[in-house]
């Protein structure tokens, strides 16, 4: 029985002069789905309904469907063809949808969204949504480049989703990036204060994800030497942005540091210089008072170590020059120790251990920092192995960034030679730089 809107089965409305129950008939079916699916790709992308559409190995019914559509039976072979054209003229002619092809395929399945015009519209709804990041980003280069990169490369929509999920995050990344760098402050604690939640900035959480990219552009991090995905990584950058992860934890070993006497830490310092003892820097003490080389100390002696720290503190006491331990790979207490140390002019050299490990430590802590080798050159090691203070060499070789020549001498003597072997020769440097 038909409706009273329809007493001979036409539409009504958007679709008024469609006869549905023949299009349905015609074009409605399994066997014709393929073209239907056809037409809404080539109206999505914006292309004109015109040429032919192939379907290969087509079914029997498939065949029967399309013979039934255009009134004649499709030519012999495997695949079939349909003229666009010719459906769209049998529609029209028919009055089974008098609008022609692309009008019977939305009344089938619905509007079809324009790419084109599809895109332009989530491009303005991303305009919308980073507007608020952007803002707070455009007076910092630095930010402002970061944000560029972060929009072009995707990453936001992939984490976040969709537009409409995606503006409350960027709206509270704005937040956290415009009240950085800060002043020395638990992550947690931080996140709370911007976020609402203590964990927003967690690793793992998109959230967190986006916040410390945006760190690590502010700190100059982002760049292929500096980067480090893992823990030690992102306490770093963290830290280089006054927010702290494993605060107290996170700690570098050094003697000879000058204090500045008008911060707690670098009171404390400098009691422990003039006693000539060693010191123990939690992160937290880095990033709330950064210790700066004073008294002409243009030059930061490191080692691999403690050891040669222990040594230095017991041969040279207060007069021994600034020494700082990575204890082998340098954690973020160092890195933020030594990037305050260099902001300030000092000058880093570097000694490690002459074996595969010790150079791997040591190329790392060049890609993020510039040192100058300390003792740490193909000559040094040949001296060293001669004078008879090494053992076997074992391992996989590396190149040594610093002096192409030092793994080549590795590898032909086979031995390693350790910084507890050569303490005579680095105190005897450190002697003379006191004097």
């Amino acid at each position: 029985m038909r409706g009273q809107g329809e007493p001979d089965g036409r539409a009504s409305g958007p679709g008024a002069g469609v006869d549905r129950e023949r299009l349905h008939r015609l074009l409605g079916g399994e066997d014709t789905r393929w073209l239907v699916d056809r037409v809404r790709s080539r109206i999505a992308r914006g292309r004109a309904l015109t040429g032919t559409v192939t379907l290969a190995r087509a079914t029997d019914g498939q065949r029967l469907a399309v013979q039934r559509l255009l009134g004649r039976r499709p030519a012999p072979g495997r695949s079939l063809g349909v003229r666009l054209e010719a459906v769209d003229a049998v529609l029209r002619r028919s009055e089974v949808c008098p609008r022609g092809l692309a009008a019977a395929v939305e009344e089938l399945r619905g509007p079809v969204a324009v790419r084109a015009d599809a895109a332009a519209a989530e491009a303005r709804e991303w305009d919308r949504v980073f507007a608020p990041l952007e803002g707070v980003c455009a007076p910092r280069k630095e930010l402002a480049d970061w944000c560029g990169r972060l929009r072009a490369s995707g990453l936001a929509r992939r984490l976040l989703g969709e537009p409409a999920g995606a503006f409350p995050e960027l709206r509270r990344l704005a937040a956290v990036v415009g009240q950085l760098p800060a002043a020395g402050e638990g992550l947690a604690v931080f996140a709370a204060r911007v976020c609402g939640d203590a964990h927003a900035l967690d690793h793992g959480r998109p959230l967190g994800t986006l916040a410390l990219s945006a760190a690590r552009a502010l700190a100059g991090l982002d760049s292929a030497a500096n980067a480090d995905s893992g823990a030690e990584g992102r306490r770093e950058a963290w830290a280089a942005v006054g927010l702290l992860q494993d605060e107290l934890s996170a700690t570098v070993l050094a003697t000879g540091l000058p204090g500045d006497t008008g911060t707690a830490t670098g009171r404390a310092l400098a009691e422990m210089r003039n006693a000539g003892q060693p010191a123990v820097l939690t992160l937290r003490q880095l990033v709330r008072d950064p210790v700066r080389p004073l008294d002409g100390a243009e030059s930061v002696h490191l080692c691999e170590n403690p050891a040669v720290v222990a040594a230095a503190a017991d041969r040279l006491g207060p007069a021994c020059p600034p020494l700082v331990c990575t204890r082998g790979q340098p954690g973020a207490a160092v890195l933020v120790l030594l990037r305050s140390l260099c902001r300030d002019g000092a000058m880093l050299r570097y000694h490690g251990d002459f074996d595969w490990g010790g150079i791997r430590i040591a190329n790392a802590l060049l890609r993020r920092l510039n040192w100058h080798p300390w003792r740490y050159s193909a000559a040094d090691y040949r001296s060293a192995v001669g004078a008879g203070v090494s053992g076997e060499l074992s391992g996989e070789p590396v190149a040594a960034d610093w002096d192409a020549e030092l793994a080549p001498a590795m590898s032909g003597a086979g031995r390693r030679v350790e910084e507890e072997a050569v303490l005579d020769v680095l105190l005897a440097d450190l002697t003379q730089r006191a004097d």
